[in-house]
């Protein structure tokens, strides 16, 4: 009997709990949010949405993911590098860290960023890192990104040499991370980033040029298409930094960075990344448990307030593994994980045709602006 009242008494009390428990009203009069410091955020949201991403996994899309790490990785554990992470330092320093090698073709993000900070009232890193999580939800098979807000904005620039070059040593490039707080394992999860990556710089005289055949869809193409065996490099410019090494598919325009390469064959993460060829699931929950400690770099979380609803349910996966592209098979695998490789489909006919739009257009040119 007294289990029983004890038991009804805490469901009262829970029950009283919530039925007190209200959302706070914006001071636009029209939304609600759990916390008054996630208000701002809804028109930001719909800023960024309408005006600069226009509701598309395009390349605005891709690059503000991009400087989420670039921004974020500017912290060191050890104190070899000055950077206090996630705090949007890229922008309020961008006359400085734009400049860097490793940040070539970051200033495009930043300046269409920077605007957003004269029209709301939010800090430049909670902008870097927002604009990142709300992007990828236009891209299908994106996880559905935690936000965090209340990042301080940064006093002083990161130093140059936080973000790892793409032609430095494999183990060079783990030090690094280590450094930064990410494990080997990690390193590869956020490497999935590179799903809807593609480059403006590394291959001279050419704008866009994808890392695999499916820059506007986040999916397990790019853990496949990166263990096939490269042919050649797209449209016969090669990189002469060592950045860039041989494309299983270069007449299709596909690059391939050497870090990747490197990383997709070390025996200290082969096996991490060919985990991910056949599971959109595991490649989408590794993703968003890595942007959520990324995102929060140099910060005490609980000094921050979760403003995760702001962030709308991303569109749904349109495949559960990555497929051979036409041309290619298991014959083109180059492995290292002595773990069983999973059995795919393979594409059939004619050669690839990557898209340059997000609309499958095959022109740069005709892509929306």
């Amino acid at each position: 009997m007294v289990f029983k009242l004890a038991t009804a008494a805490l469901a009262l009390a829970v029950f009283a709990s919530a039925a007190n428990y209200k959302r706070v009203t914006c001071p636009d009069g029209v939304n609600t949010a759990t916390n008054a410091a996630c208000c701002a955020f809804f028109a930001l949201r719909d800023d960024l949405q309408t005006n600069l991403f226009n509701n598309t996994c395009g390349e605005d899309v891709h690059e503000s993911l991009r400087l989420t790490f670039h921004d974020a990785i500017g912290f060191s554990g050890s104190d070899q590098f000055n950077g206090t992470g996630a705090d949007g330092s890229m922008i309020i320093f961008a006359d400085i860290e734009t400049n860097f090698v490793a940040n070539a073709g970051i200033d495009d993000s930043v300046d269409a960023l920077a605007p957003f900070l004269t029209r709301h009232d939010v800090t430049a890193g909670d902008l870097i890192q927002f604009a990142g999580a709300l992007g990828i939800t236009n891209c299908p098979g994106a996880p559905q990104l935690q936000f965090l807000a209340g990042r301080p904005n940064a006093t002083f620039p990161a130093s140059d040499g936080t973000v790892p070059l793409p032609q430095s040593p494999v183990d060079m490039i783990f030090e690094r991370m280590e450094d930064a707080g990410f494990s080997d394992a990690e390193t590869v999860h956020l490497l999935a980033s590179h799903t809807i990556a593609r480059s403006d710089t590394l291959v001279p005289g050419h704008q866009a040029v994808p890392f695999d055949t499916t820059p506007f869809t986040f999916d397990p193409q790019i853990f496949l298409e990166v263990l096939l065996a490269g042919t050649g490099v797209p449209f016969g410019v090669n990189n002469s930094d060592g950045a860039e090494v041989d494309s299983p598919l270069p007449a299709s325009g596909e690059m391939r960075l050497q870090s990747d390469f490197a990383i997709a064959r070390s025996t200290r993460t082969a096996c991490e990344w060919q985990s991910m060829v056949a599971d959109q699931q595991l490649m989408m929950s590794n993703f968003q448990a890595v942007m959520a400690r990324l995102a929060v770099v140099g910060h005490n979380t609980n000094m921050l307030v979760d403003c995760s609803e702001l962030i709308p349910e991303p569109i749904a996966p349109v495949g559960t593994a990555a497929v051979f592209p036409a041309g290619t098979g298991p014959e083109d695998l180059q492995l290292v994980c002595q773990e069983a490789f999973p059995t795919l489909q393979a594409a059939t006919g004619q050669a690839t045709q990557i898209p340059e739009c997000p609309d499958g257009d095959l022109n740069l040119a005709d892509c929306p602006s």
